[in-house]
C-alpha cells in the first residue's frame, strides 16, 4: 500500500512538472509572437549627430543616446567634425547610411556645413546648440539646453527655410549662409574678438570689441542689387539676412523672415559718436526707413564690391579680408526641426519636407 502511495506521488509530481515546462514553453512562443508588434533596434528611426568635439559638454554623447532610446529610437550614428571637414562631409555620410534627421551639435559653423549637406535632401536638420551665438536656434525656437533641444530634434515640427549662397572675390565656389553674411564693421567685431575674453564674459566679449572698432574709418562700396543700377555709398558695415535678429535679441532687418525667398541688405554709415548713437536708437526702436545712415534693401541676389580689402563674415565666421561678396537666395530648400505648438512657424511658398525628400 504504502509503496503505490509512493508511486502515485512521484506520477503527480511528473505530471506538475512536465505541465509547468509546456505552460512555460507556450507563455514563450506567445511572447515571441506579440514581439514583432514591438519595433525591432532595425526598424527604428536612425539619428545621426554631427558633433564639434571642441565644443561639446562632457557627458553630451551619454544624454544624447539617452533621449534617443527613451524616445523609441535607435542609438545615434555619432560623426565628429575635423578641422580639414567642420560637418559637410559627416553629414553626407549620415543621409548616405540612411539617417532620418541630423543632429548638428555645435556652434553656427557646425549648423553652417551640416546644412550645406542637407539642403534639398528633405532630411531634416535638428540643432543642438552649444555655441556662443546660436542665431539660428534662437530664432526657431529651439531651446539651448541639451536634453530640451535634442527632444525638439526627434519630435518637433519640420519647417522649411530659405538658404543663402555666397561666393568670395570670384571663387567659383559656393558657400552656404543661414542668418547672414557681410563685410565691414560686423566681421572685423567677428574677427577680432578674443576667445579668452569670449570664455571670461560670453557674448558680451562681441560688444567690448565692437565699441572699440566703431570709430574706425568708412570705406566706400558699390551695392548690385537683382538688376538694378549700381549702387556706391560710403559704408561702416554692409550685411545681407537671411535673419534679421542678432545676439541680445537686438533686431537689425525688421522685415527679414528665413522663408520669403529674399535677402535683406543693410547699409550703415554713421559718423562719429552722435551719428552711432542715432543708429542705435533707430535699431532699437525698429524705425529705420527715412534716416540717412541706414538704407535697406530686398533682393534675391546682391554683390558686393568695396574699394579696399575689408574683413568678411558668414554666420559669424570670419572668412579674411576680401573686395567681393556675390550671394544669392534660394527658398525653401532646408528642412528645419522646430519645437512642436498649436502656432507653426511661417511656411515659404515652396517645396515641402516630402517634396524635397521626393526630388532628391
Amino acid at each position: 500500500m504504502n509503496e503505490w502511495w509512493v508511486a502515485a506521488v512521484v506520477v503527480v509530481a511528473l505530471v506538475v512538472v512536465v505541465a509547468g515546462v509546456l505552460l512555460a514553453v507556450r507563455l514563450r512562443r506567445e511572447s515571441v509572437a506579440v514581439e514583432p508588434l514591438q519595433a525591432e533596434p532595425e526598424d527604428r528611426p536612425l539619428p545621426a549627430v554631427v558633433a564639434n568635439p571642441l565644443r561639446v559638454e562632457p557627458g553630451a554623447r551619454a544624454r544624447i543616446t539617452a533621449v534617443c532610446t527613451s524616445l523609441g529610437w535607435a542609438e545615434p550614428l555619432w560623426l565628429e567634425t575635423t578641422a580639414e571637414d567642420p560637418g559637410t562631409g559627416q553629414a553626407r555620410r549620415a543621409v548616405e547610411q540612411g539617417a532620418d534627421v541630423v543632429l548638428a551639435c555645435g556652434g553656427d559653423g557646425t549648423v553652417r556645413s551640416v546644412a550645406q549637406a542637407l539642403a534639398g535632401t528633405g532630411v531634416a536638420l535638428g540643432l543642438v546648440p552649444m555655441g556662443t551665438g546660436n542665431l539660428l536656434a534662437r530664432s526657431v525656437g529651439v531651446p539651448t539646453d541639451l536634453t530640451s533641444a535634442t527632444r525638439v530634434a526627434l519630435t518637433g515640427d519640420d519647417r522649411t527655410i530659405d538658404v543663402g549662397h555666397v561666393r568670395v572675390d570670384g571663387s567659383d565656389e559656393e558657400r552656404v549662409f543661414l542668418v547672414m553674411a557681410g563685410t565691414g564693421l560686423d566681421a572685423a567685431i567677428m574677427q577680432n574678438t578674443d576667445e579668452a575674453l569670449k570664455a571670461r564674459v560670453g557674448r558680451l566679449a562681441y560688444v567690448i570689441t565692437g565699441f572699440r572698432a566703431m570709430f574706425g574709418p568708412q570705406t566706400r562700396v558699390t551695392l548690385s542689387v537683382d538688376d538694378g543700377p549700381p549702387l556706391r555709398r560710403r559704408s561702416r558695415t554692409v550685411v545681407v539676412g537671411n535673419i534679421g535678429t542678432l545676439l541680445a535679441g537686438i533686431v537689425l532687418m525688421p522685415d527679414a523672415a528665413f522663408d520669403d525667398g529674399k535677402l535683406d541688405i543693410v547699409n550703415v554709415a554713421p559718423k562719429g559718436l552722435a551719428g552711432w548713437i542715432a543708429v542705435l536708437l533707430r535699431v532699437i526702436t525698429r524705425r529705420r526707413h527715412g534716416h540717412p545712415r541706414i538704407e535697406h534693401w530686398q533682393a534675391r541676389e546682391v554683390v558686393i564690391t568695396t574699394e579696399a580689402p575689408q574683413a568678411a563674415q558668414i554666420d559669424g565666421d570670419p572668412i579674411g579680408e576680401v573686395t567681393e561678396l556675390r550671394m544669392r537666395i534660394e527658398p525653401g530648400v532646408l528642412v528645419v526641426r522646430v519645437p512642436a505648438g498649436p502656432e507653426p512657424l511661417a511656411l515659404p511658398a515652396g517645396r515641402s519636407a516630402t517634396e524635397l525628400a521626393q526630388a532628391a
